[in-house]
């Protein structure tokens, strides 16, 4: 096994670790690596959203343009229903540097279709949220070593087996910043926000923002393991979905969606994921390991994965990133109040 913060970002802690002395973990795990990142990569979530049904086709005008120069080196589409009942399709892009990105915003003819006065009039909300880490603010988990997810899709290669992973507070001791740093909530940006009350607004980014991207697909799994995925796993992983975009901002999720994945022709597939953002590093880890929800969450896996000897077909990954207010945008026009954090 090996760590998994690769050696060119490891450095003397001021912050111990959580793992168990002596700890093996039950199962095997494996982290993202990439060739050395001098600076931030991107992850920017594209949205559409109606009152009606909406297709992937929806998004055409942002994933169209994808394929020009600087585009993203991978996006996956998904959509899901918010709490107020509106439906939201999504692409989820990733770019290896923000200079890319911004030029593909430039070139592309994106940011001039983006700021049109047209996209804050008609039926359709739309939203961007962007967040730029640097590669010590993130960290990935991959349950299988020969399925990128994700930001995975950018690595140069896979780790050998992780040590961090199964027990509470390995998230954090994947993430390489956190060796020096506690990664205390800040404060909200001053300065940043913008348009309030105005069909387009601004949100300011705040301080050590935690996104989560947790993920399962199930497509190979057969007989007794896809019904035990079914009938087992999938509805409580539903109902901690479900608490958390309606309930959680008691616990400091600010918001949430449950997404299905979408193939290239805009299709269900069989996988999911969770998409999460918490005011606080802190939060999202003691939802984990105190809050009823996640705890059936984890202990149904416990219970799958010794059921079947530990010999499955279920994929899961999550990828956490811990992002200073500096490297945010979140912009939302024409969208219904409560849509991501326009009411956090």
């Amino acid at each position: 096994m090996e760590s998994a913060i690769p050696q060119h970002l490891r450095q003397a802690r001021k912050f111990p670790v959580a793992t168990p002395a002596a700890f093996q973990p039950p199962f095997p795990a494996w982290s993202s690596r990439f060739a050395p990142l001098t600076g931030q990569v991107v992850m920017a979530y594209f949205g559409v959203q109606s009152l009606q049904k909406l297709a992937l086709n929806d998004l055409s005008p942002v994933t169209d343009v994808f394929a020009q120069a600087d585009g993203p080196l991978f996006w996956d589409g998904a959509e899901c229903v918010d709490a107020q009942g509106f439906h939201n399709c999504m692409a989820i892009a990733y770019w290896a540097d923000v200079s890319a990105f911004d030029r593909w915003q430039t070139s592309s003819g994106f940011a001039g279709w983006w700021q049109d006065k047209s996209r804050e009039q008609g039926p359709l909300g739309w939203f961007m949220e962007v967040v730029c880490p640097t590669a010590d603010r993130f960290e990935t988990v991959f349950s299988s070593p020969d399925c990128p997810e994700g930001i995975g899709h950018l690595a140069s290669h896979i780790s050998d087996p992780i040590l961090e992973h199964g027990y509470w507070g390995s998230t954090r001791d994947r993430l390489p910043v956190a060796q020096v740093d506690g990664l205390a909530p800040g404060g909200v940006a001053t300065g940043a926000g913008s348009g309030s009350g105005s069909a387009r607004q601004r949100v300011p980014g705040r301080d050590n923002l935690c996104l989560i991207r947790s993920g399962q697909d199930w497509s190979d799994t057969r007989d007794q393991e896809r019904g035990l995925y079914l009938d087992d796993m999938q509805p409580v992983l539903e109902a901690g979905m479900t608490f958390l975009r309606d309930e959680g901002l008691e616990i400091g999720c600010l918001s949430c969606r449950f997404m299905q994945v979408l193939d290239s022709n805009g299709l269900p597939i069989e996988k999911t994921f969770g998409l999460a953002l918490f005011d606080d590093l802190a939060n999202l880890e003691r939802w984990a390991k105190t809050h009823p929800t996640h705890v059936a969450i984890f202990g149904g896996f416990m219970n799958y994965v010794q059921t079947l000897n530990f010999q499955t077909q279920l994929r899961l990954y999550h990828e956490v990133s811990v992002i200073p207010a500096s490297a945010q945008f979140f912009e939302y026009v024409n969208c219904h109040p409560g849509s991501g954090l326009l009411s956090r």
